[in-house]
């Protein structure tokens, strides 16, 4: 994966570099914005990392250049931005998260994982025709919509029955969102809506399929995935979306309750089944207080694991 950090300073980003490159990240480093937005006209890397302050124009003008260009969809995180008016006014212009210049590398690795995860699955999706994407896609939060949902899951049992592998279903629900669209409005809402999902599609693999449910709600089908795999999974969802951030000024808290459900099991025949046995441990995660993961036991029903954090 290519990285290009745009910075005009050098030795106080070393560290930062070496701990990118351990990672398995190709870094090239462009000191001015100009220069690292006409070599991005040939061949654009994955992602960008711009650290503030960044000349000639600085970080917000060189994000609505980024922006404006045909291909303008790769992951941009700024870096080094301390006021929160500024970094509201950033994420506004479409940067992908923006960041103070004291964080970890190992908090940065994982937002740059979520972030290129986003935006590969968005475009293996964009490879597929106007008609179809309507058909498949959710057009707010860029996930697969219900449709997509039944019939994947439908192959995906059937191919688990026949061959007799291990499926599961993660199925999430945002904690009180009703509260969050009346409080801070629904354009806020939306926002919640799309961050949420990157955290599902960040959390699972390439052959695995997210998609957006209901108003707040989604689910994961997990192929070739036993229960214990799965509740991983969940756990790694219910963990980042509650560590989102969001709104203006970034004030918005969320948290998630997730079912888990799972073939085989005794009560679990049919792909309903499989959506029975998960919704109803989503349900009993929502009922012993949300902000937590309950799973099916194959032979016996749902099992609460975790606790509200």
């Amino acid at each position: 994966m290519n990285l290009w950090l745009v910075t005009a300073q050098d030795a106080p980003w070393s560290a930062l570099v070496r701990g990118l490159e351990e990672a398995g990240w190709t870094v090239t480093r462009h000191d001015d914005g100009e220069a690292m937005e006409q070599a991005a006209v040939t061949e654009p890397p994955d992602a960008f990392l711009v650290v503030e302050p960044c000349p000639p124009w600085g970080a917000t003008t060189l994000l609505s250049r980024l922006r404006s260009k045909a291909d303008a969809d790769r992951p941009v995180l700024v870096l080094g931005v301390e006021d929160g008016r500024t970094r509201t006014r950033m994420l506004d212009l479409g940067a992908d998260d923006v960041l103070p210049g004291s964080i970890a590398t190992d908090e940065l690795l994982a937002r740059l994982r979520r972030r290129t995860a986003v935006f590969r699955r968005a475009a293996g999706t964009m490879t597929r025709g106007p008609e179809d994407r309507v058909a498949v896609v959710d057009a707010l939060t860029e996930v697969h919509n219900r449709r997509y949902f039944l019939l994947r899951l439908e192959d995906e049992f059937r191919r688990a029955q026949r061959y007799d592998n291990p499926l599961a279903l993660v199925l999430v629900d945002l904690d009180q969102f009703r509260g969050i669209n009346e409080s801070f409005g629904h354009l806020v809402g939306d926002g919640v809506l799309r961050a949420a999902a990157q955290c599902l599609v960040a959390a699972v693999r390439e052959t695995d399929t997210v998609a957006r449910t209901g108003g707040d709600e989604f689910a994961c089908i997990l192929p070739q995935t036993h229960l214990a795999g799965a509740l991983t999974v969940a756990e790694r969802i219910r963990r980042d979306v509650a560590a989102l951030r969001t709104g203006p000024a970034a004030e918005v808290l969320l948290t998630a309750s997730v079912g888990v459900g799972s073939h085989p099991a005794v009560h679990v025949q049919t792909p309903e089944e499989l959506i029975g046995a998960a919704d109803g441990c989503l349900a009993r995660a929502k009922r012993e207080g949300r902000n937590r993961v309950c799973l099916a036991d194959p032979g016996v029903g749902p099992v609460p694991r975790g606790s509200a954090s």
